[in-house]
């Protein structure tokens, strides 16, 4: 393939729908942690694809799985079952609380799959007034026009007209802002199990188990968005599991394919039921390709040495931040929980996230904001603790540039 045209930042501006505004860098190739762009000039991963890629760039087993499948068999359509599916179906299923798999490409027709789900199963067993569903301030769901209305964003729904109704947001934390809505007409409450988009926001005990009773003593679905949260970043292998509260209905995708484009619903028989034959669909949902990359993932990160490995690299990765923190004086707060953790900017620095975020990039690391107060990291789930240690000194330089 030949090209007569530089492909470069410039392009961009010319060809892309102006939705997004990337970095002047163009990345080319990845390695472990490390990533070179089209200047051979490297940087370490602390942003991970936003928490996709989960096992670095071209870990070995993602690399083979998918040449192994790109042999074998690509696409079906869902007239016929296909064995890389049934397989990461059935290990979905032996490890977690779900009976059901549905898949999808994403994490918004992960959570789009649950929400429809949850408005169908109250209509046919409780009936046709039981609509209501529940989400929080400042949660993120997805862009389709359903999730994107159900998050709690107001920005990312407005201006696109009329939006899917009876959708109501609580605070998060606040259990008695959900008591103030939850009523017999409530058929379910979406939430995150940690608060991604939101500003990496864990729940409290009490909070997110007052949340399920609620659902229970409402005959409500509790739906848990583990886009971001599943998959290992935690610690466990889902966030709920570390929680000690058990979803009606899961959302997976993100690292679950560590890279490759996959979502998944998880769900119990009982509900899954609902869904039957006609009544919902995605013609690449359960391709082979990502459902043997999404296998291989899944096998890799399934294991104490990985799941033990978040917690102890997480650590490395906030005592690294507050040394940071003790020389620069610049965040107010440390939190998350495993691998994915939010730095807020205290008072003196509001609003410059995306400054350190640019700065950073100078230096050679890449990391993300969530909002423009937190920078946010969500690396590999197996990034070499010398990639953490090397990556937190050219972070410590971008910011003291900025202290400056």
């Amino acid at each position: 393939m030949s090209n007569h045209f530089p492909v470069n930042r410039d392009l961009f501006n010319e060809v892309m729908v102006p939705n997004y505004a990337p970095s002047a860098i163009i990345p080319v190739r990845g390695k472990g942690s490390r990533v070179w762009d089209q200047q051979d000039r490297e940087y370490i991963d602390f942003a991970g694809g936003i928490a996709v890629n989960c096992l670095g760039h071209c870990h070995p087993a993602l690399v083979s799985a998918l040449k192994e499948q790109g042999d074998q068999l690509w696409h079906l359509s869902n007239v016929w079952a296909n064995e890389p599916a049934l397989r990461l179906a059935k290990k979905l299923v032996d490890n977690t609380f779900a009976e059901k798999v549905y898949f999808c490409n994403s994490g918004a027709e992960s959570n789009e799959a649950a929400l429809k789900l949850a408005r169908r199963w109250a209509q046919e067993v409780h009936g046709t007034d039981k609509t209501q569903i529940i989400s929080f301030e400042k949660a993120f769901h997805g862009r389709t026009f359903f999730t994107v209305t159900v998050g709690g964003q107001a920005a990312y729904s407005a201006g696109f007209g009329p939006k899917p109704g009876d959708v109501v947001h609580a605070q998060y934390n606040n259990l008695e802002s959900v008591k103030a809505l939850i009523s017999d007409k409530t058929c379910a409450i979406i939430i995150e199990p940690i608060q991604g988009e939101g500003g990496i926001i864990s729940p409290t005990d009490e909070f997110i188990k007052g949340v399920r009773q609620l659902c229970d003593q409402h005959n409500a679905l509790l739906i848990f968005d583990e886009v971001q949260t599943g998959i290992g970043r935690t610690g466990d292998l889902y966030a709920y599991m570390g929680l000690g509260v058990t979803p009606d209905i899961l959302a997976t995708a993100k690292a679950l394919g560590g890279g490759f484009p996959i979502g998944a619903m998880l769900t119990t028989t009982e509900i899954a039921q609902y869904l039957k034959v006609g009544t919902h669909g995605s013609t690449y949902g359960g391709n082979p390709l990502a459902c043997a990359v999404g296998e291989a993932v899944f096998d890799t990160v399934n294991t104490p040495e990985v799941l033990n490995g978040v917690k102890a690299k997480g650590k490395l990765f906030t005592d690294a931040l507050n040394a940071i923190n003790e020389k620069y004086n610049v965040f107010s707060e440390i939190r998350g929980k495993g691998l994915l953790i939010g730095a807020v900017l205290n008072e003196t620095y509001q609003g410059r996230a995306k400054d350190i975020l640019v700065a950073a990039t100078a230096e050679g690391v890449m990391t993300l904001i969530a909002g423009p107060n937190i920078i946010r990291f969500a690396p590999s789930l197996i990034i070499p603790d010398a990639d953490i240690t090397q990556g937190m000194l050219r972070l410590e330089k971008a910011i003291a540039k900025i202290a400056k």
